[in-house]
């Protein structure tokens, strides 16, 4: 009810213009370690403002703008907790049970939206033992707003059987690792929407000013249950936290931009940059390629995504599980497992964002081949040690001569090598692995992550 109240104050702040904060700042939240937060709301134009924080006894102060706005940024100390923060004006609003940890974004589609409510195995099965006071979720509302917003629908709560039965699988597996890694508490804030397009996600100026974005948000088309309005889902979900400090975002999304592949690496890398522009922060960003699945196109633009997104970890900071292995049923466009997913970008943060030593991360990836009459050679960087086919023999590997007619080839893995030839070409010119809508490849790293999906035409 405290909750409420707060955010029915903050919404109506017009009428009543006491001391409020947006939806983001309530008890059970999280706040990053050892930086700088900015802690913002609303109050009487020349209100008197006063911020106490419980961890070093320190009064911050402020006054209400003309606007009847404030802002006030704040230290946070080394990991720990549970503090207060008092938020004192013409009014007073406290906020218990805030623990000091790390913050983490959880975005995208319905991969990323999937719960245990909504059919995800695992964390269906996590639910009798999900309780742990170390992480805590925000479950954000969906929204959309033709202007960015300062205030979203949610609360922060702490993990249980309760919230975690409507809270993102593939976030929850993440913070999990995480939280047992570094020891530390994990803030999640899950703010996805099933069926939406990447477009969608960033400022609709960034869309506006490049004709190719403007081709891609047109693909599209419109839908009765998800918005394909450039910026609309920015404006209602995102902007409303980015003055929120985040350590970094995972995300999830890409199926529905098969429409129009060819913009979605730029695209990715334009919402990277603004949401870092609009964050004021360098912040991690780690993502999911698009699962197999048996999609009706048949024109080759579901591989051609999944190369956009393999393209977009020259993004600096960013990094991309590979997940051509987790699918239970290629007929279903929601592996229903999404604990080794989470896992995975836990990984990429532990290795990249924290420094930690001795973490395998990195999918294999093409990088370079040659033909040896008959043979194709291909290398793969990411091999800590070799390649392993899992199964008698590997599969997903096809070659074309000069003919552009692909066939499937034979591979015989050599440590971080791959011999490919099939009988029906004489002389390859172009190799493709995994390159199909639904693949159901078998090489691996011998230390377990799948080879990453790769062509070597732009035919």
């Amino acid at each position: 009810m405290k909750h409420i109240l707060l955010l029915l104050s903050f919404a109506c702040s017009s009428a009543y213009a006491n001391v409020s904060l947006p939806a983001i700042f309530s008890d059970n939240m999280v706040l990053q370690r050892e930086t700088k937060v900015r802690i913002w709301g609303v109050a009487n134009p020349g209100e008197k403002i006063r911020l106490t924080t419980s961890w070093d006894k320190r009064n911050y102060e402020t006054t209400g703008t003309e606007n009847a706005a404030w802002e006030i940024i704040i230290e946070t100390p080394a990991a720990g907790g549970p503090y207060s923060i008092t938020a004192t004006g013409e009014n007073k609003i406290v906020l218990d049970n805030i623990l000091i940890g790390e913050v983490w974004l959880c975005s995208g589609q319905s991969n990323m939206e999937m719960s245990a409510k909504l059919g995800a195995a695992d964390a269906a099965a996590e639910l009798p033992k999900a309780k742990n006071n170390a992480i805590r979720f925000f479950k954000m509302q969906r929204s959309t707003a033709a202007s960015p917003q300062n205030n979203c629908i949610g609360a922060w709560e702490v993990c249980d059987s309760s919230a975690l039965k409507n809270f993102s699988a593939v976030g929850y597996f993440f913070g999990k690792k995480l939280q047992d890694a570094l020891q530390v508490p994990i803030g999640l804030a899950d703010a996805s929407w099933g069926g939406t397009m990447i477009e969608s996600w960033m400022p609709a100026e960034v869309i506006q000013q490049n004709p190719d974005f403007q081709k891609s948000a047109a693909s599209h088309g419109s839908s009765k249950w998800w918005p394909v309005n450039p910026g609309y889902i920015y404006n209602g979900m995102i902007a409303p936290i980015t003055p929120f400090a985040i350590a970094g975002a995972i995300w999830y999304q890409g199926e529905s931009n098969i429409s129009y592949p060819s913009a979605y690496c730029e695209l990715m890398r334009q919402m990277v940059e603004s949401w870092r522009h609009v964050w004021q922060r360098n912040i991690s960003f780690y993502y999911v390629q698009i699962a197999p699945f048996a999609y009706a196109d048949t024109s080759l633009s579901v591989p051609r995504l999944r190369e956009q997104q393999t393209k977009a970890m020259s993004i600096p900071r960013a990094g991309m599980a590979v997940t051509t292995d987790l699918v239970d049923d290629i007929k279903d466009i929601h592996p229903k497992y999404k604990k080794e997913v989470g896992n995975r970008l836990a990984a990429w943060a532990l290795a990249d964002t924290y420094q930690k030593k001795d973490i395998i991360y990195k999918s294999p990836v093409f990088s370079s081949f040659e033909t040896k009459g008959e043979k194709a050679i291909v290398r793969f960087e990411n091999v800590p040690t070799e390649l392993i086919g899992r199964g008698n023999e590997v599969k997903e590997f096809e070659v074309a001569g000069a003919d552009r007619k692909f066939y499937p080839a034979k591979a015989v893995i050599k440590k971080n090598t791959a011999e490919v030839k099939c009988k029906q070409v004489s002389r390859p010119v172009a190799v493709r692995f995994a390159f199909s809508n639904a693949p159901q490849p078998n090489l691996f790293s011998k230390e377990g992550l799948p080879v990453t999906p790769f062509r070597t035409d732009d035919w």
